[in-house]
């Protein structure tokens, strides 16, 4: 199964997000890219890609550790911006030195727990809104997430999620995700 660690955004943050992004949608060009849907809006800490079932049981309890030692914090959905000219992200503010630490600990959970991990990289908080197959020019769209400021939220739980890949053959369909489980942050809940 293909699995990644997460941080969900609350309904109410979401909500926000979703407003700005109606909004978005209606920019010339905008049909032009496949939007991800609400269900689908996190913050990724460590993608995992394909796991084996039999790693679930110790990659599930060296998460729950990883969440455990790790203090609830305050965080919201800021601005946004783009990679190349293919993906456009929402991005973060507020505890953002608790968010790379707790990907740090979620990365090393599955490594630990014997998922082969890709090379490391610097962890950069974003959200996805919207990709495109071809080279798009995602400035205007950027431009409307440069003011964004969403409300605060309290982070406190690490989600472990499954992206069930598209298999229908419909045009523009994206991935389902189904959260697998979740851990309260410091113990708390």
């Amino acid at each position: 199964m293909r699995l990644f660690a997460a941080v969900l955004p609350p309904p109410a943050a979401a909500g926000e997000l979703a407003a700005l992004v109606d909004g978005l949608r209606a920019l010339p060009g905008a049909d032009e890219l496949r939007w991800t849907g609400r269900p689908g809006w996190h913050y990724t800490l460590a993608f995992m890609g394909e796991v084996e079932e039999d790693l679930l049981p110790e990659l599930t309890e060296r998460l729950a550790r990883a969440a455990h030692r790790t203090q609830p914090f305050p965080l919201r959905v800021h601005g946004g911006g783009r990679f190349g000219r293919r993906a456009l992200w929402a991005g973060a503010a507020g505890g953002l030195d608790d968010l790379r630490l707790l990907a740090e600990r979620a990365d090393a959970a599955a490594r630990r727990a014997g998922v082969s991990m890709e090379e490391h990289r610097r962890y950069q908080a974003h959200l996805t809104l919207a990709r495109s197959r071809q080279d798009t020019d995602l400035r205007p769209f950027v431009a409307g997430l440069e003011h964004f400021k969403g409300s605060r939220w309290e982070v406190t739980e690490l989600a472990l999620v499954r992206s069930n890949l598209p298999v229908s053959g419909v045009p523009g369909e994206g991935p389902r995700y189904e959260t697998v489980g979740t851990w309260p942050l410091g113990g708390t809940r």
